[in-house]
């Protein structure tokens, strides 16, 4: 009987092909926006999470301004902070189970060699950034600690700088002028990439004190990070750290810190926490597109029961109980809504393998993740919405008396 009713069902299906169409669109939209959300969402995490991974586990980092566990230091917000120093780095580089500390300053600046200019960013670190960056120098040297004390005019350039200046010419040694300062070139770093949200190729670095004197005029450092020597270490560095920093800007309590020390490995477990939230918020906000198809839904087969008054006497008069009145109705809303969920998969999954092609043609490593939860929800949705808006349909349906029905013009 069931199977006769499913026939029957697809049979009405295939004559209103057009309409049942435009009845499952509210579906396909919003399962696509579901299947595309939990796609992104999970592309986005392993997005950032390379790119901290890329750092290395054992990196540690210190930023100006105080924060709570969960939520973000303000220097993140793009609010400027001044309470860190390179004297506070040199402090820290001091410590146990420390083998290399970096202070940070940046800025976007203007690259010129003699009529070629290109854009990069500009970065003031200490002698001991190869170290933090697990950087290669293909050709010449990184600068010194006496380059550091002494404000020396040296540079070591990324290869989309050198290529972009210089191309096929070699560029060690020659000088190139950022802010009507001329810079020495003494090392090209290697090829890297995006490293940590950094496209390290196209970036200039020079000694932290040139940059805070010469080029930004500031003493603050806008963040630091600090290898640890080993992963176990890590908790015991991060309380050094803070002690420490505390001693040296006289804070009695935690209270009053005025600087964030966070691990690598805590600000993943963090990304975990407000991804998987953000995921489900999302999908929320989709529900009422899924809400707005199923009311759509509801409409069309109340306009089909008008449609058919007739055939439903017909088959009440030749002995169809209520409930295969029901079931008639039920399954051709749930095979609309199944439908429509099926189609909203296969472009959702096809719109998600399409942006992951895209970003990972930009550069950045994003994977494509479709879940078995993502699919097994939709499904769920598709179900749900025909049981709930094909039941009041299919009830009025089922009320209407055989006789009334056959007269109904």
């Amino acid at each position: 009987m069931i199977i006769a009713t499913i026939k029957l069902s697809l049979n009405n299906l295939r004559k209103q092909k057009m309409r049942s169409f435009l009845t499952m669109l509210g579906i396909i939209i919003g399962i696509t926006a579901v299947i595309l959300i939990t796609s992104v969402i999970a592309g986005a995490e392993s997005l950032i999470t390379n790119q901290f991974s890329s750092l290395g586990p054992t990196l540690v980092g210190v930023l100006p301004g105080a924060s709570d566990d969960d939520g973000p230091p303000a220097a993140v917000m793009g609010i400027v902070i001044t309470t860190l120093t390179d004297d506070d780095t040199a402090a820290i580089a001091k410590l146990p189970h420390i083998i290399a500390a970096s202070s940070y300053v940046s800025a976007i600046e203007a690259i010129n060699f003699e009529s070629q200019k290109t854009t990069a960013t500009v970065y003031g670190v200490s002698p001991d950034f190869p170290a933090i960056s697990d950087t290669k120098i293909t050709n010449g040297n990184f600068f010194t600690d006496d380059d550091k004390n002494g404000m020396s005019n040296v540079a070591v350039i990324g290869s989309q700088v050198r290529e972009e200046l210089f191309g096929e010419t070699d560029a060690l040694n020659q000088d190139i002028k950022i802010k009507q300062e001329k810079f020495h070139i003494i090392g090209i770093l290697a090829e890297q990439g995006t490293v940590g949200f950094v496209n390290m190729d196209n970036t200039v670095m020079i000694p932290i004190s040139t940059a805070q004197k010469k080029l930004l005029g500031i003493d603050h450092v806008g963040f630091v990070r600090a290898r640890v020597d080993d992963e176990a270490n890590i908790p015991g560095a991060v309380e050094e750290i803070k002690y420490l920093l505390r001693d040296r800007h006289n804070i009695r309590t935690e209270a009053e810190d005025d600087f964030s020390v966070r691990a690598v490995q805590d600000a993943l477990t963090a990304l975990g926490t407000i991804t998987r939230a953000l995921q489900f918020f999302l999908i929320a906000i989709v529900s009422i597109s899924l809400l707005v198809g199923g009311i759509g839904i509801m409409n069309i087969m109340l306009a089909a029961v008008t449609e058919r008054i007739k055939e439903i006497g017909l088959r009440k008069a030749v002995g169809a109980q209520r409930n295969h009145i029901v079931n008639q109705f039920l399954i051709e809303t749930i095979i609309i809504s199944f439908t429509g969920a099926i189609i909203g998969i296969i472009i959702g999954i096809a719109l998600a393998y399409l942006t992951s092609i895209i970003v990972n043609q930009l550069g950045y490593q994003w994977d494509f993740v479709i879940t078995l939860f993502s699919i097994l929800l939709s499904c769920f949705f598709a179900f749900l919405i025909g049981l709930l808006f094909g039941l009041y349909p299919a009830r009025k349906a089922a009320r209407l008396d055989p006789i009334e029905a056959l007269r109904y013009e």
